[in-house]
């Protein structure tokens, strides 16, 4: 009998499905060993030495692992296919004690993927082990000696995180950005038009004289509205050319989570977790990687199919080649794709909805990648608008753009959706010269935005072009930051809180550098080196914990205990009647309170009204709520009498539709 050790339970059922009978297989539920959870765990006067004990809930696994290792021929430790899964392949290494064992890997759980690893096995690759040993010792370094500070200068309970304290920064300094933001006004003008045909158009202000149109104000609107009022038009140029469009590279665990976020609203967590799921039971390939290279044999299958399914103008000369963009691309990964093109997924109806929609997806951008372009013909028309005919200059120039699909290509798998419309404007067939008769000039009036908060998509995205984090942390740094309560999702946008400004401030004020954008992305490129093999693991941590150890001292000794913001409620503590109420936020989020705490201990729930009465009662106010797993939504304070509910905050949209309305 030979043993394969893999993590996870349902990854050991669907290997078991397709390997014969001399196989055993078991599953180590995660990692086997780690840091203790009550103490630091490493020996900085020794190299950093980490102290491992066994992973509590992992006992039980464990002990079934090293009895199937007792009566095994051999050992195939088959963890996932990166860092972590070295690690714990060593670990389990070290535990069973067995000079059987050997580490395989395999990007999908298919029969001919793990046949092949089987026939290839090789030894432990302790450059992975020792990247991830220096990435949990920095993180455990970072971590335990930054969160007594803040708990002795901030507020008991609060932490610190290597890569989250920087991802909260972010959030705070785009707030900070936002706040500072003087919107401007400017005025947007279209002028609708008709030509020899019958459908008229609508074209766009560009130019006044030769200078491209800036309309800053009412009074400019107006000058110029009643200067095209009177003015004459003629079409002054027609430019059509071709535009093709090349499909997306195949995804990767960036593009993946900001696709779920985007286009279904998922948190990066749950597409994360739903993508773990399409893994283990063989569907997908390996969902944590950087890549977007896929392997030779998959693209030859996936050409085939798309001749045989769409024909061979679907089908490109040549096989499509997309280069990783990530600035910390790991382990030779692929992207993530279907294990199996030609599977019938729907069919199976064991499946969750979540996992058919992501699977499909996933099978729409894997297809889409190797499809031919998608071309279009795209016509730009130029019109000229003058208050005296005759060969002066125009005084104005307004111009439209339309496009029309030409060949769908890739676009047949992997439609436009919500911008579908954009694909295709057709605009009237029109000469050069040709006089046009005015129908309305529409001058709109507008205001310059703020930046816009981050979302889970841009704050991944943004995380990636920084070079900051892995694929697989993604989804825990995002998670984190909000059950720390340093940030708060609201309508899908993130906003910091005031413990989430407090401790970000505090950080950046003693500890800059620790939290600097360049200097953790350069922490990634030295785990990069140690993995792969060029530089020792202790190198980067030593060069770390020197200066940090000693700012620790500083700032122990000589900086002020920080205080929180509060959000005053104008009316005094019932309690005392000394004090003021106040919202604060603790482990549960925001609640109200005595501003003389602790010599007052009074305390009330706090309700978030949204300032509107309910729209279905027309009684009880809307109140901001939340889940058993803590998502955002909006209901009625006579809940149960009224069981209004709505994820969408219903002012706001109250709001848009008297805007819409008023346009």
């Amino acid at each position: 009998m030979q043993l394969i050790i893999v993590e996870s339970p349902t990854k050991a059922q669907t290997l078991a499905r397709f390997l014969g009978n001399g196989y055993s297989v078991e599953a180590t539920r995660g990692h086997v060993m780690d840091l203790p959870k009550s103490e630091l765990g490493i020996d900085t006067a020794k190299d950093f030495a980490p102290t491992y004990v066994p992973v509590e809930k992992s006992k039980d696994a464990v002990e079934l692992i090293k009895k199937e290792a007792k009566k095994a021929e051999k050992i195939f430790l088959a963890t996932d296919p990166d860092r972590e899964g070295e690690a714990i392949a060593a670990h389990v290494k070290e535990i069973v004690g067995n000079s059987k064992t050997v580490r395989i890997v395999f990007h999908e759980i298919t029969k001919d993927a793990v046949e092949e690893a089987i026939g290839a096995p090789r030894d432990i690759d302790h450059n992975l082990v020792d990247a991830q040993i220096a990435r949990r010792v920095l993180d455990r370094l970072v971590g335990y000696k930054l969160s007594p500070l803040l708990w002795r200068k901030v507020r008991r309970g609060l932490s610190a995180g290597r890569v989250q304290t920087v991802a909260v920064r972010l959030i705070v300094e785009k707030e900070r950005e936002i706040k500072k933001f003087k919107s401007e006004e400017y005025w947007e003008i279209t002028v609708e038009v008709k030509g020899k045909g019958a459908k008229p158009f609508a074209v766009k202000l560009a130019k006044i004289g030769d200078k491209p149109a800036t309309v800053k104000n009412a009074a400019e609107a107006k000058t110029i509205v009643a200067d095209l009022d009177k003015s004459k038009y003629k079409v002054d140029d027609i430019v059509k050319k071709e535009v093709v469009k090349n499909p997306y590279a195949p995804f990767t665990t960036s593009t993946m989570t900001q696709a779920g976020a985007r286009i279904f609203g998922w948190s990066a967590k749950r597409t994360m977790s739903i993508a773990q799921h399409l893994y283990e039971q063989g569907l997908i390939t390996y969902h944590r990687t950087d890549s977007a290279h896929i392997a030779e044999g998959a693209v030859k299958k996936l050409r085939d199919y798309i001749k045989s399914e769409y024909g061979e103008n679907y089908l490109p000369p040549s096989p499509r080649l997309y280069k990783t963009t990530s600035k910390v691309a790991q382990e030779a990964h692929e992207a993530i794709r279907p294990t199996n093109i030609g599977a019938d997924f729907k069919s199976k109806s064991k499946y969750a909805k979540d996992e058919e929609t992501l699977y499909g997806l996933i099978w729409k951008r894997f297809v889409a990648c190797q499809m031919s372009s998608s071309v279009y013909d795209e016509t730009t028309i130029d019109v000229a608008a003058k208050k005296n005919v005759g060969k002066t200059a125009a005084d104005y120039l307004l111009r439209t753009t339309g496009q029309t699909m030409k060949f769908d290509g890739w676009r047949k798998v992997l439609p436009a959706g919500k911008v579908a419309e954009e694909d295709t404007v057709v605009l009237p067939e029109v000469e050069k010269d040709e006089a046009l008769q005015l129908i309305k000039v529409n001058p709109l009036q507008k205001f310059t935005e703020p930046p816009a908060r981050f979302n889970e998509a841009s704050l991944i995205k943004t995380l990636e072009k920084l070079g900051i984090g892995r694929p697989s942390t993604y989804a825990p740094i995002i998670s984190t930051i909000q059950i720390r309560n340093y940030v708060e999702k609201d309508e899908g946008k993130f906003t910091p809180t005031t413990i989430g400004v407090a401790v970000n401030d505090f950080l950046m004020e003693h500890f800059p550098d620790v939290f600097d954008y360049q200097f953790t992305a350069e922490m990634e490129d030295s785990l990069d080196k140690i993995a792969d093999g060029k530089a020792e693991w202790t190198g980067p941590i030593k060069k770390f914990w020197s200066p940090f150890a000693k700012t620790l001292e500083i700032v122990e000794k000589g900086s002020k205990r920080v205080k929180i913001e509060v959000e005053k409620l104008g009316k005094k503590c019932p309690k005392c009647t000394e004090g003021e109420l106040v919202i604060r936020i603790g482990r549960f989020g925001k609640f109200i309170s005595c501003s003389r705490f602790p010599d007052c201990d009074y305390t009330e729930k706090y309700i978030e009204k949204v300032g509107m009465k309910c729209p279905k009662c027309e009684k009880g106010d809307v109140i901001v709520k939340k889940t058993f797993k803590g998502k955002k939504f909006y209901g009625c304070s006579r809940y149960p009498d009224c069981d209004f509910a709505s994820w969408r905050n219903p002012k706001q949209e109250k709001t848009q539709n008297i805007a819409d309305k008023s346009n």
